[in-house]
């Protein structure tokens, strides 16, 4: 890495070795360990590009006294001729040799005592690492994040500037969308009792740019969304790599982002990487195959529907239920603790299933344990024709309301796979779900939009106006990768007459939609091409390139579980002045 020469360094701690031997070098960087051996004291220094060890001998009193003085953590600048070590260490980069000082200045003095050690094994509190995120960046894995980070966004940015796509940003200050998650509001001073909502994604302003005539729009977009976090999704904002096409179709998406995503992948892993075309799933079918919308095919286990082969059973357990079974090869080893455990996961709260029942088949054929007694021979008969269920597999059986008995029987299969080290290793698999119906029923029983309101329902207007809303289809589409949702995409509705009906059903008026969305509605009245677009997330592209299980550690400074930032202390009470100026009068209950 070639840095400017200046007052403070010639080198990184990353660059020097036998070829440097005898020249007189300038670093800069954190004391990372310091060994004081009596006749000479040690200095692991460290920067963002390496370490190199610094020594400092006895033959200069006032040298010796000023690293007496240091410690860790503090930033220092060194000046001193390299030297071959006597001792190397090839597991470093510079462990051939040492620098022997002859100057020592301490540009930044750090506290004796640190909040917690950096770059160790050890927990660390997340509270204390957060409050000190600027500590924490230091830590090697963590800071390496970052710095992969910003190549990852650099590359996918080359990539799409090699599809012909132009960089536009869109505004931060923006109108409330219905994109299924709370706005952040903020008030304006400048129009008393009105807001601007923090885009939840730049869907309108995307659109209204394939208005204008852009041919192909990208931005890495930060997005604002009020939710609950969780290990995959940060608190409050994210970015995404936000992107739209004129002129475009399903397949259009499909064929950039198989481009793009695997070719970065693939760039920064040495995890063998889906290409394209990418295996598509539709909606229904993930659901009743992985119980989830964004299944895991490194998992090879898939749900089954068994109701009809309990219909006329015996078993009170699934009488009048919707019965789901996962069949596991070979799993006729595991004791029964295993499964006593498996059924502790299905009845916690987090899954919520009253019980899991369960059998074996034995090397034998025999049917045991578990729910044996109410397999008949003719039901085992079926599970080893038509389900798979062969000598030495085991049976986990979920019943329950139909799409309650989906979801449980996905948190299931999900648990085994861990449970068994199922996973296949060391590969990104990705597939793209489709066909995601256009509507689905809300909370209160009433007809809601189920993804994007701005998609193209599959069969235009006729369908809205023929067919009932839940067996509605829409041109949306998720890319899922290794269980997590990476993009959400969909072709626009760009017909003013479809769009109007579409909301109709969602329960808005034609005057809603001129109101709420009147810049999209008064475009559509001149002149729109079909256009259709995604947006993959970055935080969880780095994320699964890094193979960190926290989407904190990809973000420089991210928020706590409860979205606050511990480091700037936000969110935080402002002065009455403030308020007065926003024209805000806070009602409170003490």
């Amino acid at each position: 890495m070639e840095i400017s020469v200046n007052k403070y360094r010639t080198h990184t701690c990353g660059e020097l070795n036998l070829k440097n031997v005898n020249e007189e070098v300038k670093l800069a960087g954190w004391i990372k360990k310091i060994r004081n051996l009596g006749g000479m004291i040690f200095i692991d220094l460290r920067d963002e590009f390496g370490i190199t060890q610094i020594i400092v001998s006895n033959e200069s009193a006032e040298l010796e006294e000023i690293a007496k003085k240091l410690n860790t953590e503090s930033c220092i600048h060194v000046e001193g001729k390299v030297v071959e070590r006597a001792s190397k260490n090839l597991n470093m980069l510079t462990g051939e040799i040492e620098v022997n000082a002859t100057k020592i200045e301490v540009l930044g003095k750090c506290k004796n005592v640190l909040p917690f050690e950096i770059n160790t094994d050890q927990e660390v509190r997340e509270d204390l690492r957060l409050e000190y995120r600027f500590l924490d960046l230091r830590n090697e894995k963590l800071h390496n994040n970052i710095l992969l980070r910003s190549k990852i966004l650099k590359t996918i940015r080359d990539r799409m500037d090699e599809l012909n796509f132009t960089e536009i940003q869109t505004p931060i200050l923006a109108n409330s969308s219905p994109e299924g998650a709370r706005d952040y509001l903020v008030p304006s001073r400048l129009n008393p009792g009105e807001f601007y909502a923090l885009p939840q994604a730049p869907q309108q302003f995307k659109q209204l740019l394939m208005v204008s005539g852009f041919n192909r729009y990208y931005q890495i977009a930060p997005c604002f969304r009020d939710e609950d976090p969780r290990a995959d999704r940060a608190p409050g904002e994210f970015y995404q790599l936000d992107f739209e096409m004129s002129f475009a179709t399903q397949e259009d998406v499909f064929k950039i982002i198989e481009e793009v995503i695997p070719y970065t992948f693939e760039k920064f892993t040495n995890w063998k990487v889906d290409k394209g075309p990418f295996v598509r799933i539709p909606y229904r079918e993930a659901m009743e195959k992985y119980g989830i919308d964004k299944p895991d095919l490194r998992n090879p286990l898939i749900i089954q529907d068994a109701t009809v082969l309990f219909k006329d059973s015996d078993f009170n357990a699934f009488k009048g239920k919707t019965v789901k079974v996962i069949v596991v090869p070979n799993g006729n080893s595991q004791g029964r603790k295993f499964f006593d455990k498996m059924g502790e996961f299905a009845t916690s709260n987090d899954v919520g299933a009253k019980g899991l029942a369960w059998t074996k088949i034995d090397e034998k054929g025999e049917v045991t344990g578990g729910i044996a007694k109410f397999i008949t021979s003719e039901i085992k008969e079926k599970l080893q024709e038509n389900y798979g269920a062969k000598n030495n597999s085991a049976m986990f059986f979920i019943a329950d309301e139909f799409e309650k008995a989906q979801k449980i029987a996905g948190l299931v299969r999900i648990e085994l796979g861990k449970r068994l080290d199922l996973l296949e290793k060391d590969v990104y698999r990705f597939c793209f779900i489709v066909d995601f119906p256009m509507y689905e029923l809300s909370d209160e029983g009433t007809i809601d939009f189920s993804h994007n309101p701005f998609s193209m329902p599959q069969g235009g207007l006729e369908a809205l106006n023929t067919k009932a809303p839940l067996d509605i289809y829409a041109y949306q589409y998720d890319l899922v990768c290794n269980g997590y949702e990476m993009a959400s995409g969909a072709v626009r509705n760009h017909d003013p007459e479809i769009m109007v009906k579409a909301f109709e059903i969602a329960g808005y008026t034609e005057e809603d939609v001129k109101s709420r969305f009147g810049a999209l509605y008064n475009a559509f009245q001149y002149g729109t091409p079909p256009h259709a677009g995604a947006a993959p997330g970055i935080d969880r592209i780095v994320m699964l390139i890094a193979g960190s299980q926290n989407i904190r550690e990809v973000i420089a400074f991210p928020k706590n579980k409860r979205a606050r930032d511990l480091l700037m202390r936000a969110p935080s009470v402002v002065s009455e002045q403030q308020l007065k100026d926003a024209h805000i009068k806070l009602d409170l209950e003490k």
